[in-house]
């Protein structure tokens, strides 16, 4: 992670919303003017925040992307389980261990709890990072809901925890994590969503799922409707990567911290995953 990367995804996210009212035929000098840039500053950027130029990327932001994605790089996590993508492996693009929360812990709503928080530059902006000293237990993304509202919503999933504000703490790990280094992860939820938020786990950078794949995968075929819900309480956003997580038809379903960022982390996955 790069000092000016949150910079460029604010350029991104300012064209990812002339892009979604105007759709993806817009020119390079179009949407560079609209950036108040010259073309070739606009494509630098671009080019340097995901490794390829803008008019590429506009077609990975594009529902029919979405639903390509969803065709060609389709994973079973049947598949992925046997051939040992699992939690103590390595996990789509970082090495990360984890491990849960007991459930009678869980239950007290984080009581007893000492829980670390700061805020931090990330590629997709400003990022809120929650952690217990054993390992990274929560994360936002600010971008679309604001820092107060982000604030907000990890703080009441663990009503009952301590909040200090230690930004020194996690560094290190939040460093490690978005430098694809070594990151635990300490989940913090009931054994039902867990288990989902493991199977995400199980999903390489660069593939996505659907819900219906991941109810099969976790032993519960009929419970679709439940597993999106639990996909969308994940409260370590990105490192487990419930943006991977699609609806069968190919569309983006939903996404906690907004569907810009979801499509803009898809978007920036795949391209980099095609440029190298």
């Amino acid at each position: 992670m790069t000092e000016t990367q949150p910079y460029h995804y604010a350029v991104i996210a300012r064209a990812l919303a002339i892009i979604d009212t105007e759709g993806p035929a817009l020119t390079l000098d179009t949407l560079a003017a609209r950036m108040n840039m010259s073309p070739a500053h606009f494509q630098r950027i671009f080019s340097q925040w995901v490794g390829v130029s803008p008019k590429r990327y506009q077609q990975y932001l594009t529902l029919d992307h979405a639903r390509r994605l969803l065709a060609d790089r389709f994973t079973v996590l049947d598949t992925a389980l046997s051939t040992g993508l699992s939690g103590g492996g390595r996990l789509h693009d970082l090495f990360l261990t984890w491990e849960a929360m007991s459930p009678g812990d869980y239950a007290r709503g984080g009581e007893g709890l000492t829980i670390s928080w700061g805020w931090f530059d990330s590629p997709f902006g400003r990022a809120l990072v929650m952690g217990t000293e054993r390992g990274i237990c929560g994360m936002g993304f600010a971008a679309e809901m604001g820092e107060d509202a982000a604030m907000q919503d990890l703080t009441a999933r663990w009503p009952k925890a301590r909040f200090v504000e230690d930004a020194a703490r996690l560094r290190p790990w939040v460093q490690a994590a978005f430098g694809t280094g070594d990151a635990p992860l300490y989940l913090i939820g009931a054994p039902f969503q867990i288990k989902v938020w493991e199977a995400l786990l199980r999903i390489p950078s660069g593939q996505v799922t659907t819900y219906s794949e991941i109810a099969k995968a976790i032993g519960h075929p009929s419970a679709i409707r439940a597993v999106g819900t639990a996909v969308g309480r994940n409260p370590i956003s990105l490192f487990i990567p419930c943006h991977r997580a699609m609806r069968k038809s190919g569309g983006l379903g939903g996404y906690h911290w907004g569907l810009p960022v979801k499509r803009a982390i898809l978007a920036w996955e795949a391209a980099r995953k095609d440029a190298a």
